[in-house]
């Protein structure tokens, strides 16, 4: 499975990344183009019209095509690049893992808290776990991933995934298999190359604070 989350047997596109100039499927890339004053823009949905420019989504590839005008090279012209375009990519594929998870929610394909995480798990329903990353590692190490690769995601933090599901700050978290729940892990595939990792399939060590609302 490529860092998009994507089998490697599918018949997927593929682009080249400009700084390694390697070619890859696209679920594995992050999409840049120009906007009409020559800025980069990230484009994670890959709708934005004009040419676009692929990175791999890893911090360092990144941070290079910014710092070394690789993306002037590529467009042939001189570009403008935002400053802390890494961090800036980082937070917008955050908030999409979290709003696809509010998707997954609200289609009843995902719960929160642990009581709920443990049944799912337990009847096998939950093809997903999600754990937050600054939870009590006591509590998270009660639950365990389904097998498999991708099964675990554990680099959002309880705020982040609080967001997910209209409260504060949440730490257990599950997805049940689904459309949502692939593209879920797809998105977090990419985040996981922006934020620093541990262990995991996804991101993170399987280990949070074992509460009623957590």
């Amino acid at each position: 499975m490529t860092r998009g989350g994507r089998d490697k047997e599918r018949d997927t596109p593929e682009r080249k990344c400009i700084v390694s100039g390697e070619s890859q499927p696209k679920g594995g890339l992050v999409r840049f183009c120009l906007d009409p004053e020559g800025q980069v823009v990230p484009d994670l949905l890959n709708r934005l019209p004009g040419r676009g420019f692929y990175v791999a989504a890893d911090r360092a590839a990144i941070t290079k095509a910014a710092s070394k005008g690789l993306f002037a090279r590529a467009a042939r012209q001189p570009v403008k690049v935002p400053e802390g375009l890494a961090d800036l990519v980082e937070a917008l594929l955050a908030r999409r893992v979290v709003d696809l998870v509010s998707m997954a929610r609200k289609a009843g394909d995902a719960v929160t808290g642990f009581e709920k995480v443990k049944d799912w798990l337990v009847k096998g329903r939950a093809k997903v776990l999600i754990q937050a990353s600054d939870g009590s590692e006591r509590g998270k190490e009660k639950l365990h991933p389904p097998g498999g690769e991708g099964t675990f995601i554990g680099f959002l933090s309880a705020g982040e995934l609080g967001l997910a599901f209209g409260r504060e700050r949440a730490i257990h978290a599950a997805l049940a298999a689904g459309g949502l729940t692939t593209r879920v892990v797809e998105e977090a595939a990419r985040l996981s190359g922006l934020r620093v990792q541990t262990e995991g399939a996804v991101g993170g060590k399987p280990a949070g604070k074992d509460t009623k609302d957590a």
